[in-house]
């Protein structure tokens, strides 16, 4: 009881921070707020907005698109780029964001040429237009993904019968495929959405005044801790609705897979269902297929070798460069791949201890409400900003070492690994859940109670009965919670202890500097990491094996 309580008020000690900061608020801090929605607050709501409704509208088009030509038409090269449309789901959107701006600088090939041909040519890709462009290309996979399986669950068989009965081609994407897809696309959106407000790399980059932008100036520029809360509980507000929206898209996404008289194996398998597509409309499935792999992961990491190549000739040459010290890149990678490994192990301990405890039941109903509620908090993490997190981290540990200085809370959180893991902890925890649970149903409860009648105790049952069925969720488990580590970049920057850099800082911190040379090495490696995950959902997707370690691989 004292653990599971104790697992509650961690997991949920950053929101109740955050939250805490609109109580007691005095006459200055009523003024202070008054000032802000008066002048910062409109810009990052004009501008957080313009992102909440481009992005997802972005993803929608280009994944929906994607997922109804592969899996609704068989044409030429379809095998490979129902595979290929993942890759962008290992690129993060800021890392995408350094490859562009080398790409298309003013001076640059691409300008150049365009000012010969269009006097007067003049772009500027660090802009609100070019971060939608970065979040749309880079997190079109969820929509893809998710309405992928939603047309494979029936879509080929309805859009065959439909076609049986005459209807042209135009309807029966409108009228079939579309309403098959919508509640994945939504969910997928809001997946997308998500993500896009708790980016901090693009929007830093690009100098845009975002509410995560917002709250990094306000805490660390300004040292104003109350409007940085107030800011991450409007954003923490917002996120709280999307939420609640994706679980309910989620829901109807169940429900309608549930009442699909075929599986999406045998809907991918029945190649007959599945019309062939004539030359022109061929090379149309090309290019809404290819492009988003061009755009969202082909360009970027040639760009990025281009620019890591560069890098070597001026190493060749005896020029001093930071990415080639290759015991500070050692020392990049190690501390990347230390808290990757330290919140991964963790995260899976934690979430093992939670599925088993709700597997297990018998417990009294107030210590049941307490483990559930722990659970769904534990859920929720992943949909939080890292900043947000951050920020509901420090505020108490601020509170506390104020009152009580000899106790050293700041010093043990800031100036350790502590502080950063717990940050970890709290947004990747739910990713190492959702893995652990999937796993637990493919468990009959027959078996624990066999156990229990030949007189094995619970830790004997987990020890001996569980961990052997469940390794191959705990290590996808581990997997993800590790890629996602790695590739976090604004908790680890509010976070991380003194002189630590791992690899997500080092590249941004670089291509903040203008060394966009320089960090295109760290930045290869997070999308070398990134490609992992994908590599293991694409397994899942060949031929139908392993459709259950797809659901472990696709956090929601």
């Amino acid at each position: 009881m004292h653990i599971i309580g104790l697992l509650a008020v961690l997991i949920a000690l950053p929101l109740l921070g955050i939250l805490a900061a609109w109580f007691g608020l005095d006459a200055a801090g009523v003024d202070g707020l008054r000032q802000q929605m008066q002048t910062v607050l409109p810009g990052y709501l004009a501008t957080s907005g313009w992102l909440a409704l481009m992005v997802p509208l972005g993803v929608v088009l280009v994944g929906g698109a994607a997922a109804v030509t592969v899996s609704l038409f068989e044409f030429p090269g379809r095998r490979w780029l129902s595979w290929a449309l993942l890759l962008p789901m290992a690129m993060p959107a800021y890392v995408s964001a350094y490859a562009y701006t080398d790409f298309l600088q003013y001076a640059g090939l691409v300008q150049s040429t365009l000012r010969g041909w269009f006097p007067g040519w003049r772009m500027d890709v660090r802009g609100l237009p070019g971060a939608i462009c970065m979040f749309v290309f880079t997190l079109y996979p969820y929509a893809y993904l998710l309405a992928r399986n939603a047309l494979s669950e029936r879509g080929n068989h309805l859009m065959e019968a439909a076609r049986m009965l005459g209807t042209p081609l135009a309807e029966r994407i409108v009228r079939v495929a579309l309403p098959l897809a919508r509640p994945a696309l939504a969910a997928g959106a809001a997946l997308a959405l998500m993500e896009t407000l708790a980016d901090y790399g693009v929007s830093a980059y690009f100098g845009l005044t975002t509410f995560t932008t917002g709250i990094y100036k306000a805490w660390v520029v300004l040292d104003d801790r109350i409007a940085a809360a107030q800011y991450a509980s409007l954003l923490l507000l917002f996120v709280a609705v999307l939420l609640w929206l994706e679980r309910r898209e989620q829901g109807r996404m169940r429900f309608a897979a549930t009442r699909g008289a075929r599986s999406a194996d045998a809907g991918d398998s029945a190649e007959g269902a599945r019309p062939p597509l004539a030359a022109g409309p061929t090379v149309l499935a090309w290019l809404v297929c290819g492009l988003p792999v061009v755009a969202g992961f082909l360009l970027p990491v040639g760009i990025l070798l281009h620019l890591w190549w560069g890098e070597v000739g001026r190493e060749v040459n005896h020029e001093a460069s930071v990415a080639f010290d290759l015991a500070r890149y050692a020392g990049w990678v190690w501390n990347s791949f230390r808290f990757g490994g330290m919140a991964a192990l963790a995260a899976i301990v934690l979430a093992l201890a939670l599925c088993f405890a709700l597997r297990a039941g018998g417990l009294p109903r107030l210590q049941g409400a307490l483990l559930r509620l722990t659970a769904r908090l534990a859920g929720m993490g992943y949909a939080i900003p890292g900043s947000v997190i951050a920020v509901g981290i420090l505020l108490p540990v601020a509170w506390l070492q104020a009152r009580w200085p000899a106790a050293g809370l700041g010093v043990l959180l800031t100036a350790s690994s502590l502080g950063v893991i717990y940050a970890y902890l709290v947004r990747f925890t739910a990713v190492a859940v959702q893995s652990v649970e999937s796993g637990y149903t493919r468990i009959p409860a027959s078996l624990d109670e066999a156990a229990r009648t030949l007189g094995s105790s619970r830790a004997a049952i987990a020890w001996r009965l569980h961990l052997p069925l469940l390794w191959r969720s705990l290590a996808v488990a581990a997997l993800m919670v590790f890629v996602d580590v790695v590739k976090e970049l604004p908790a680890t920057l509010l976070l991380r202890p003194f002189d630590t850099d791992t690899l997500a800082v080092i590249a941004h911190n670089l291509a903040r500097d203008e060394r966009l040379g320089e960090a295109a090495l760290p930045a290869l490696s997070i999308v070398l990491v990134g490609l992992a995950p994908v590599l293991l959902v694409m397994r899942a997707l060949d031929g139908g094996r392993g459709r259950h370690l797809q659901s472990d691989s696709t956090p929601a």
